[in-house]
């Protein structure tokens, strides 16, 4: 997968953020080299955030957000500081961009506090420095640096700046090649049928596959129609046999117990930190009644088909599981709630799409409501019967 095909999920996400009219769109669009975000002197320009996926060096691969005025007013305006704080749930460094002369608001303020409880890499971009009288200093804190949108002075120091920040915002995140040595053999069972994308895999099996390269082992690939006879022909068993979800069952009779099992929708899960919780939460499933509500929340946007997994197959099996009835709702994209309390469960997608600081906010606003959450695999696991054995490659 090339730097260019590198999934929205996989990127370091960088937010602008401050006040109106304080040269944010400018700042974006001098750091991008492009016309990113549409600029003009009349305040609240900016009412949407604006996202785009780019190569920005020296960071690589990155999606560049730009905000609304966090300081917007009316029904209107309240809508886009909602957005942008929303913005804020998914970025993994900050840049708060301030007029250099009209110095730091109290809605700056609020930011630099919410970076600080979200423990969110930042820094303090003093535009318009161009502005300022000859001569006229400027005392800066370790975490500011002067900037010049229009002039393009300090923009070297600011990409710079996140540079250094995107490198020690992530971690080493495991998928699968933890697990593997050097010339192990993995099979990876893909279902085609009417869900699965046209002349493609989906991203989950995309990044495992890679994965298994990357490890210096090997990757065989099959439908489970395919899989006994696949296995039937090695000379060795494999070192894992990973599989979508909705083939759990059947490839689990299929698999000898003495091969290691487990999903693309389980390894995901891992991958964004948050197994252990969602396991946990996968034991709600059974203690559901007619009373209940559940949310089903889905990170990306797609047609709907007639056996789609998320409005269609999972409530039907939740259903049959729990032998009740319970009401479902779904949101997909960037829609979740902030208070999930509402609800009884919450039953989520491997979050592919998603990157790891909005998963971890899904997962903190469920914990703290006291609410329960299970992605897909999981669940399925969980309703199969075959949970146990799917975790145990993570002893």
């Amino acid at each position: 997968m090339g730097l260019e095909a590198t999934p929205s999920g996989e990127r370091v996400h960088i937010g602008f953020f401050g006040v109106r009219n304080a040269g944010k769109s400018s700042v974006v669009n001098a750091v991008t080299g492009q016309d990113l975000a549409v600029v003009s002197n009349v305040a609240g320009t900016t009412t949407d955030p604006v996202s785009k996926a780019m190569e920005l060096l020296p960071l690589g691969p990155v999606v560049v957000v730009d905000t609304p005025g966090i300081d917007d007013e009316g029904g209107l305006g309240e809508l886009r500081v909602r957005k942008a704080r929303q913005a804020l749930r998914r970025c993994d460094v900050a840049v708060l961009v301030v007029d250099v002369a009209r110095g730091l608001t109290d809605a700056d303020r609020m930011l630099l506090n919410e970076f600080a409880v979200r423990k969110l890499p930042h820094v303090v971009a003093l535009n318009k420095a161009d502005l300022l009288a000859d001569g006229q200093e400027v005392e800066l804190a370790q975490n500011e640096v002067l900037v010049s949108a229009r002039e393009g002075t300090g923009i070297f120091e600011l990409k710079e700046r996140l540079g250094a920040l995107a490198a020690s915002s992530g971690h080493r995140r495991l998928l699968v090649s933890d697990l593997l040595e050097e010339g192990d053999l993995v099979v990876l069972v893909c279902p085609i049928d009417a869900s699965a994308p046209k002349g493609r895999l989906i991203l989950p099996q995309q990044l495992v596959m890679r994965d298994v390269i990357d490890a210096h082992a090997s990757a065989l690939v099959c439908q489970p129609e395919e899989l006994r006879g696949l296995l039937a022909s090695l000379v060795r068993s494999p070192r894992i046999v990973i599989t979508d979800s909705q083939a759990f069952g059947r490839v689990a009779a299929m698999v000898p117990e003495g091969v290691p099992l487990t999903s693309f929708s389980i390894l995901m899960a891992r991958y964004k930190g948050s197994l252990d919780a969602l396991v946990r939460g996968a034991q709600a499933l059974a203690s559901l009644s007619d009373k209940s509500r559940v949310l089903i929340s889905e990170g990306c946007t797609h047609h709907r088909q007639c056996e789609d997994i998320g409005t269609v197959k999972m409530p039907t099996w939740i259903r049959a599981y729990a032998g009740a009835d319970p009401t479902f709702e779904f949101t997909s994209g960037g829609e979740f709630p902030d208070d999930p309390s509402a609800y009884d469960l919450v039953v989520h997608c491997g979050g592919c799409m998603l990157n790891e600081r909005e998963m971890a906010h899904r997962m903190a606003a469920c914990q703290a409501a006291g609410v329960p959450m299970v992605n897909y695999g999981v669940a399925i696991a969980q309703m199969h019967g075959i949970l146990a054995r799917s975790l145990e490659p993570f002893a």
